[in-house]
């Protein structure tokens, strides 16, 4: 049943009240079932209180209207079987009526039982194309539902799920493509300014005014470029497939060399490591990706620190899972505005330019490949204020959390 809605524009299906189908469809069943079985015993009530009855012949003038003493006898025997009877069809009338509900009642229970299963049945397929569609994301949209059977309406919504699903890959690829495309694109005319400045700077005696601009415009470029390099990792990571590779990747020796690259920083900004990583922790995957993945959770706890502040580093083998964690102090934050920092140029300050060197794009990619390698990214804002960072990946079988 389509019920207009007032909140948007269009049709809802079901009807007022709410409930779910399969408890619409029982409810169905059972009114239907118990509005018959009542029409079946009015109209077997109403037969059974029909009576034939005859007009009794009156006295003849030849005999008087009293009668002998015999027949006065016979009238009021007459007259006390009558009663009987009718006191006995009263009964009769009473007992079946009582049965008859009771048969109701049972019969009433009964179909609600038999609406609850047949419903059930009913809806297993539909059951299934949802469970399917839930499992189908931005990452796999190749799946399909793939529905055999007849050519019913069930199959017909299966068709229409698969065409749309084809329809949003296409359109997925077409943006990643483009995405790459683009800033593969923008990297001649990056290098042809770069030229163009040093040409400017070589010349004898530039101005002060031109170095000055020069440099400005290097910084600039160096921006540009880096948010274009964030682009190309983006689009790799969203076309990559490696949660089928063999290769064994060490966790615990992607973040100890990310450390040493990242050793001058770390001591300029006067932050304490907290190093808890265990060595034995690995993972499946492409290492080139993995290892960019570990570089922007560093990086972001590194420049969206308060200097002189802290960062605790930790990787385990938990569950079937090699799980890493970055964890920095800071200021409280919203746990709301965390969960967006995987979107593209989400930041948590107000400005869309965020700190130096920093694009926009790092947990965006971090984001991509761990979810390319079938893995999980968990965001928490830390009661006592900063931020912690869960990646969980699929573990090595054989692998251990030992220390290192």
């Amino acid at each position: 049943m389509l019920v207009p809605s007032d909140t948007e524009k269009g049709w809802t299906m079901g009807w007022p009240g709410g409930g779910t189908v399969r408890r619409r469809f029982t409810l169905l069943y059972a009114g239907g079932f118990l509005g018959s079985g009542v029409l079946l015993l009015a109209s077997a009530w109403i037969a059974s209180g029909t009576r034939v009855t005859s007009r009794a012949p009156e006295a003849t003038p030849e005999g008087p209207r009293g009668g002998s003493p015999d027949l006065a006898s016979a009238e009021r025997r007459i007259r006390e079987l009558g009663g009987q009877l009718a006191d006995m069809e009263a009964q009769q009338n009473h007992r079946l009526l009582v049965g008859s509900l009771i048969a109701l009642a049972l019969m009433t229970g009964a179909s609600l039982l038999l609406g609850h299963l047949l419903a059930g049945h009913v809806l297993r397929p539909l059951r299934l194309i949802t469970a399917a569609t839930r499992r189908i994301s931005a990452e796999n949209l190749h799946q399909r539902l793939a529905v055999t059977g007849p050519a019913d309406e069930v199959k017909e919504l299966a068709d229409t799920i698969d065409g749309l699903l084809e329809r949003l890959e296409a359109s997925f690829a077409a943006q990643r493509r483009f995405v790459g495309n683009a800033s593969h694109e923008l990297r001649t005319p990056l290098a042809t300014m770069r030229a163009s400045l040093d040409v400017a700077v070589a010349k004898p005696e530039p101005s002060a005014q031109t170095v000055a601009l020069a440099e400005r415009l290097r910084a600039e470029l160096d921006r540009v470029e880096h948010l274009l390099n964030g682009f190309l990792d983006l689009a790799r990571a969203q076309h990559a497939t490696p949660a089928a590779s063999e290769a064994v990747v060490p966790l615990g020796g992607l973040v100890r060399a990310a450390l040493t690259a990242r050793g001058a920083e770390i001591t300029a900004r006067s932050l304490t490591v907290d190093d808890e990583v265990r060595a034995g922790v690995r993972t499946r995957g492409d290492e080139a990706l993995l290892s960019r993945m570990v570089e922007n959770l560093l990086d972001n706890a590194i420049v969206h620190n308060r200097t002189g502040g802290w960062i605790r580093l930790s990787t385990e083998h938990t569950a079937g899972e090699s799980v890493l964690v970055v964890e920095t102090g800071g200021n409280v934050l919203e746990q709301a505005r965390v969960e967006r920092l995987t979107e593209p140029f989400e930041r948590l300050g107000a400005a869309r330019t965020g700190p130096e060197g920093s694009s926009g794009l790092g947990l965006s990619i971090v984001a991509a490949i761990v979810s390319a390698h079938g893995g999980r990214l968990d965001l928490l804002a830390r009661s006592q204020g900063g931020l912690r960072v869960t990646v969980a990946l699929p573990a090595v079988p054989g692998a251990e959390g030992a220390a290192p």
